[in-house]
Formats: C-alpha cells, structure tokens, sequence
C-alpha cells in the first residue's frame, strides 16, 4: 500500500459498530468492566483510549514500526523519549537542533544526571568523538532545525549498532510521507505533530513511534506513569489532518523549491539553506534517503535591522513561531525557536541575527513571490 493511501485507510479506520466511516471520538474517561479487574481492552483514557489508539496505530503504519503513541505536544515526546534513560547515561544530539530540545537537555534532564553533547551528527567522525563510555544514544534531525543540514541515517544508524546505542531520529520536517527513519535502522522517530501531521495550526501533539513491541512496552509504561498523553478530540484532529498529508507535503515542497531558487536570486539575501537546491552540501544525500525536500527554507539577509525592515512589509507570511502549515509562517529563530540558546552558542552554529526561517505555505506561488520580492527589494 503506497503512503497516501496508508494515510486514508492505515490504522484503524472507521466504526464498526455504527458503521461511521471516520473514526468517533471518544470523549471518555474510563470505562465499564464486566468484573472486577477485568476490562474488555480500555479500562482508563490515561492508559489507553479507541480515538488516540486509532492515531498511534495510523502513525506505526505511516512510519512502518511496530507501535506508536500519542503525547500532549512534541517536547512531551522528547521528554518521555528521555525517560527511557537513566541518571548517568550520556546521549549526543545534532547540534543544530530545536531550541525546545536543547533546553529540555540542558535545563530539565540534567537535573536528573542524564548529560547530553550536541555535535555535528552529519559528521561520522564528530559523533564517535563524542561517544564516551556511559553513551547510550544517538538523537538527530535531519533536516536540522534551522539551517537544514542534512545526517546520513544509514551510516548514524551502523555507528550506533557498532556501538550498542540506539538511534531516535526527529522526523518532523520531512514526515513519513517524505521519509522513514526506520528503514535506515533507527530505533525511534518522532514527531512534533502540531506542525505538517496536523497541518492547519490547530492542534498540538506529538507522536512517537518505536521499532520494536519490547521498545514500545518500555515508552507505554513511560506515558502511562508520567501521563502526558493527547486527548480524544486532539488525536481525532491529527487523524484528519494526516489524510491530506501526502498531497499537502506535495504542494509545500513545489512552492519551496521555487521560493529557494528565487531568494538564490536575490541581491538582498546572503546564503539560503535548502536542501532542495543543488548547490546544498546535503543534497545529493537527501535525494538517497528521502523522496522529497520538503516546505521549510532558512536565509540570511545580513544585518539584524534588516530582519524588521522584511518583516514589517511581508502581508502573507505570518510572523509566528511553529510550522508545518497551510499557511506560510516567518519566524526569526535567534529570537524565537532557538532564543533558549545563548547568543555566542547559535552564533558558533550559524544561526545568526539576520538569520530568516520560512515554511512555506501552499498558497498560489505567484503571491508569495511577489510578497517576498517587496519585502526583500525594500533593502536596496
């Protein structure tokens, strides 16, 4: 079954019982038991819930893993993720990774002795630098967040095997639909679903999905003592949101592919990051590993005056944090995303102060041109 059509029919679909064609919702707290001790495969919604079952067997099928889960956003996955480990083990993470990560790493989970070192996972020879002893994982996005570097999850996931670690990738820019992180042996792919899963800026989630049952077992037991899980109605919207994915994943990356070749153009804009476009270092590499280059796109215009001065002219494309909408989204990353991350730490990544990062949205492109070239001329 080819993904699109994973996405309408995979999982758990319908009502038997009434015969609806889209799964209820099930705006329930527990649940009646026969006997004592005895439940007929629900017996509390913290634990388990048809509407959120539905979700996490979709998002399993969509990943091709053996068991899925539904949190209440996208750092409660991290987190439950990083509950996997103990006081004392070392993880490495991408280093050009989500501020929400870093901070949750540096902030949350150190407290409880798990350390953290963020290198160049796009770099074999970066990461077994960083393997001491007491590692037990190797965390990566690709493409990374913001400057879209791209990680080779073949030879990640061999390292990791080589050293008895596991793998979790983050799979949110590129989806399913563009890519599989499990194919190439991850161990764990997660997703922050508020972003392309959902789709129309309505709801927040996160969805993790996990290679083995015995995985799985350890992060249910995880959701179900920490219980940060996504309710009924929310899980209901993501199901509806991810039966377009396929077509709007599609149109995003079509009007990014174009928008990145003209702020290529552009005298305004010193260096864009894309790895759509051929003259990105990961290109060649995302082209073996994913089927698409997806919606987002990052680009420096120098000065930090000249950021507002964009900004302030720009009609359709919101001034917000998050992505992954119909809409097009603008975010300045050294302000928002990544403003957790001490200045000279975003500095050392190239996440500068004239840094722009874009989603493009799957509005007609001749607007959005059109809006951008406005903005960015105003500079001259």
């Amino acid at each position: 079954m080819k993904q699109k059509t994973k996405m309408i029919h995979g999982g758990i679909t319908g009502d038997e019982q009434t015969g609806a064609v889209s799964v209820p919702i099930y705006q329930v707290s527990t649940y009646k038991q026969p006997r004592a001790g005895q439940h007929t495969g629900y017996e509390y919604s913290r634990t388990g819930n048809p509407t959120r079952t539905a979700l996490e067997s979709l998002i399993a099928d969509l990943e091709g893993g053996a068991a899925g889960y539904a949190f209440g956003s996208g750092m409660a996955a991290v987190t439950a993720v990083m509950m996997l480990f103990n006081s004392g083990d070392h993880i490495i993470l991408t280093d050009d990774v989500y501020g929400g990560t870093y901070r949750v790493m540096t902030k949350v989970m150190n407290r409880i002795g798990i350390e953290a070192t963020f290198s160049d996972t796009s770099s074999i020879g970066d990461i077994e630098k960083a393997i001491k002893p007491n590692t037990k994982a190797i965390y990566v996005e690709t493409p990374t967040n913001p400057l879209l570097k791209i990680t080779d999850l073949k030879k990640v996931s061999e390292t990791a095997k080589k050293h008895g670690l596991l793998l979790i990738v983050d799979n949110t820019f590129y989806t399913p639909y563009f890519q599989n992180p499990l194919s190439f042996g991850a161990d764990i792919v997660l997703h922050s679903a508020t972003k392309y899963l959902g789709g129309h800026s309505d709801v927040v989630g996160g969805l993790v999905v996990t290679a083995t049952k015995e995985l799985g077992e350890e992060l249910h037991f995880i959701q179900n003592s920490t219980g940060g899980i996504l309710g009924p109605q929310d899980s209901w919207l993501l199901m509806r949101g991810m039966k377009t994915l396929g077509l709007r994943m599609e149109a995003h990356e079509q009007n990014a592919r174009k928008i990145a070749a003209f702020l290529e153009g552009h005298h305004a804009v010193e260096k864009v990051y894309y790895p759509g476009s051929p003259s990105h270092p990961g290109h060649e590499l995302a082209k073996q590993q994913s089927t698409g280059f997806g919606g987002m796109i990052s680009f420096d215009i120098g000065k930090e005056e000249n950021v507002d001065l964009v900004l302030g002219r720009l009609k359709l494309f919101t001034i917000a944090e998050s992505l992954g909408a119909v809409e097009s989204l603008i975010s300045v990353p050294a302000r928002m995303t990544h403003a957790s991350i001490p200045r000279d730490r975003r500095l050392q990544l190239g996440i500068t102060d004239g840094l722009i990062r874009i989603s493009v949205g799957i509005e007609d492109i001749d607007d959005l041109l059109e809006d951008l070239k406005e903005a960015l001329d105003s500079l001259a």
